[in-house]
């Protein structure tokens, strides 16, 4: 467990902080003593100190010698509002945090919970010794894309050249399609296709996914359960009284309400708001207007993933593997139970595509993560022979998927 110190001389500060659920906070009155506090025999014990402010040169000092004596403490400066020139004077000297002087028990609680649970990326000793894990591709699979590719790109190249003139006499435009996707150990690399829409697509898909729907969103309210509109401000909570609201705000001790610019809502239900939109985080959209004749040929007979060959030539991303997402996609995946799915290749073709092609295109982007999740713990060279097998023989399909 993170162990807490305070440093200063504001009782009413004192008093907020022996009210933290569960927590033991040490009070001191000088830096060498919270230095000392700070100092603990257990390997790789971490604290959080916080430092009430005083004297701006006095504070320095102080925060110069807790920063030499102890590598293993979270400061947080606790001060009304600060300057410009205050604030960078702070950091420099090395403070990781401010905290209003005035913050409620349920304030300071919440900071110590949000920094307990990222304990290993908050403090600066701990993140320059931890490895970072990144996917290293295998031997075999690299020499194979290499390979597949290379023959592929030759033997496909008048394929090439008639997509690119039917394109360009349909509609204007360059023919290849050039996106930021987010691949392998979340890596960003420019990802080609033969261009399928029309060259204003990215900006009407706001337009056309509020008309037609995303072909996986899964239904959701409006407004989350128990979100209470409000105009906010120190009387706001009078005045939803005032409005017949009272039964609105009956809410179990245990809860914790989120108030933002212009709503009141429970944590629970933001969290599950949350939760929905990672799991809509693919967009899809059935049948879509934006797709030109071509495109729409293209696309079925998957001809519009040829020039992904020179990213795999490129390594870039492999011939199977978990496919490359937009960035406004791969965003919304960075959940823990969502990451691992760029902790595997990224490839052309993959699992969920081939198993969404015999579903005839009905899956769940739940389903779709936890099929790239699954290839991920699972791929080898048989594996990714029979998605290829599969993807060869259902490229000529009818579906649009």
């Amino acid at each position: 467990m993170i162990g807490i110190v305070y440093l200063g001389t504001n009782p009413q500060t004192e008093e907020r902080l022996k009210y933290i659920p569960g927590r033991l906070v040490t009070l001191t009155q000088n830096y060498k003593d919270a230095a000392a506090a700070c100092s603990s025999h257990v390997r790789n014990e971490h604290f959080i100190l916080f430092f009430e402010k005083n004297v701006r040169n006095e504070d320095v000092t102080a925060i110069t010698y807790l920063r030499k004596k102890c590598k293993n403490i979270y400061i947080i400066l606790l001060t009304p509002q600060l300057s410009a020139e205050e604030r960078d004077v702070y950091q420099k000297c090395g403070i990781n945090d401010t905290l209003d002087l005035a913050a409620s028990v349920t304030e300071l609680n919440r900071k110590i919970q949000f920094i307990s649970d990222r304990e290993g990326i908050m403090f600066d000793e701990q993140v320059s010794k931890r490895p970072i894990l990144k996917l290293k591709i295998p031997l075999w699979k690299r020499i194979f894309d290499i390979l597949f590719s290379s023959v592929a790109l030759i033997l496909l190249s008048p394929v090439f050249l008639i997509t690119w003139i039917a394109i360009k006499i349909e509609s204007p435009g360059p023919a290849l399609y050039k996106s930021k996707r987010v691949g392998t150990n979340y890596e960003i690399f420019d990802f080609l296709k033969f261009r399928s829409m029309y060259t204003d697509a990215e900006k009407r898909l706001k337009e056309v996914s509020k008309e037609l729907g995303n072909q996986y969103a899964e239904k959701v309210q409006e407004e989350p359960k128990g979100a209470i509109t409000a105009p906010l401000g120190e009387e706001a909570e009078s005045m939803m009284m005032d409005m017949g609201m009272e039964s609105a705000m009956m809410i179990s001790d245990d809860e914790v309400m989120l108030v933002g610019d212009d709503f009141v809502v429970a944590e629970s239900d933001f969290n599950k708001e949350k939760e929905e939109e990672i799991n809509n985080a693919f967009v899809k959209i059935e049948n879509d207007p934006r797709v030109t004749k071509v495109g729409r040929f293209i696309r079925n007979t998957s001809i519009d993933e040829l020039p992904q060959l020179i990213n795999i030539l490129k390594g870039d991303m492999s011939v199977v593997g978990n496919r490359p997402l937009p960035l406004y996609e791969a965003e919304k995946l960075t959940a823990d139970a969502s990451i691992d799915r760029f902790m595997a290749p990224a490839g052309l073709t993959g699992l969920w595509q081939v198993e969404e092609r015999g579903k005839g295109g009905n899956m769940s982007a739940e389903e779709r993560k936890q099929l790239d999740i699954t290839y991920g713990q699972t791929y080898g060279f048989m594996l990714d022979m029979k998605i290829i097998f599969r993807t060869i023989k259902s490229m000529f399909q009818k579906s649009n998927v």
